[in-house]
């Protein structure tokens, strides 16, 4: 079985793509390399390509060679024997439609399903499967309510239902930012909820090559200026990322426990992190993400490291995960 990184996508989060498939072949070099294009087409990358490329999060990446369609790489991979390390973030990389696509060719992958993929990335619906879990979720607000929600709490917050490393992120401070969802809801879905004070965390979930599913110690974050998007995230050194959190004992269980089961809740396999708001009431529930980002700098590697797991070893029992799973 050939291992290989499929990388990049056609959405805005290719660029966070870049990186992670830099992470993730530093740790698997001997795995091929396949570039996914916004063009929809699939590129063979040489390993000095991908990892020449200095400014990941910022400059786009660009193939030298020739691709193929994606339908055509799957086909592809499926005859070569191939496993696909995802090393893809948001669209049609984490929805589902990837997923899909490889399943019904019988090509294994590393990471969740393509039902799971479809449910965790529906922010609105994955807030409801977790609660039926019993993780404490807060109630969405429509759009059209937003001028009465505003009235009532005094500060909002709106995303994209379906979208990730917060792209689109509107923080409802005063009257223009009413306007502003209301334009980005024409050209997406979104998402509003009352804003919550609180410690922003996250907390990772690992699935074993045995069945062993459990919580990675949670992060606590601290952005530089007030707002954890993408700027935050990824280019300012001033954002702290803290792990283990410093949590209370008690804090950092319910974090752990309602990881897990949002986790179990949205049928998620291998690994996965789920972020939430620390509020006075305890941790509340924000998403799950199916394909978290894997960069050097990013949240779930520094988790596998206070867990004293080394990437490699995540990464090897993940394709052993894919190649079980492909068997049944």
């Amino acid at each position: 079985m050939r291992i290989t990184i499929l990388f990049g996508g056609t959405n805005k989060e290719r660029l966070v793509s870049v990186a992670s498939a830099q992470a993730l072949h530093s740790a698997l070099p001997e795995a091929d390399l396949w570039f996914w294009h916004v063009a929809d087409t699939v590129h063979d990358v040489p390993s000095k390509k991908l990892l020449n490329h200095a400014r990941p999060f910022e400059d786009e990446f660009k193939p030298d060679e020739r691709g193929v369609g994606l339908e055509q790489a799957l086909d592809r991979a499926k005859a070569e024997d191939r496993l696909l390390v995802l090393g893809l973030h948001g669209g049609r990389a984490e929805d589902g439609e990837l997923q899909v696509m490889c399943e019904m060719r019988g090509i294994p992958f590393t990471g969740s399903g393509s039902a799971s993929s479809y449910l965790a990335f529906d922010k609105v619906a994955a807030k409801r499967f977790a609660a039926l879990a019993g993780v404490t979720a807060t109630v969405g607000i429509a759009v059209e309510d937003i001028e009465a929600a505003f009235a009532e709490h005094g500060k909002l917050i709106a995303k994209p239902v379906r979208d990730g490393s917060s792209y689109g992120l509107i923080f409802v401070n005063a009257q223009q930012d009413l306007v502003a969802v209301r334009n980005a809801a024409r050209r997406e879905e979104y998402l509003v909820e009352p804003f919550i004070a609180g410690v922003e965390a996250t907390c990772g979930v690992l699935e074993q090559p045995d069945g062993t599913v459990f919580s990675l110690p949670p992060i606590e974050i601290v952005p530089a200026d007030g707002g954890f998007d993408y700027t935050a995230k990824y280019l300012l050194k001033s954002t702290q990322e803290i792990c283990p959190g410093r949590f209370t004992p008690a804090v950092s269980a319910q974090i752990m426990d309602q990881a897990l089961k949002a986790h179990r809740a949205l049928s998620c396999t291998g690994y996965s992190r789920t972020d939430f708001i620390v509020s006075e009431k305890g941790p509340i529930y924000l998403e799950t993400n199916t394909l978290p980002g894997l960069t050097k700098a990013s949240l779930y590697p520094k988790a596998l490291k206070a867990q004293g797991i080394e990437f490699a070893d995540f990464l090897h029992d993940q394709i052993a995960l894919a190649a079980k799973r492909a068997q049944k």
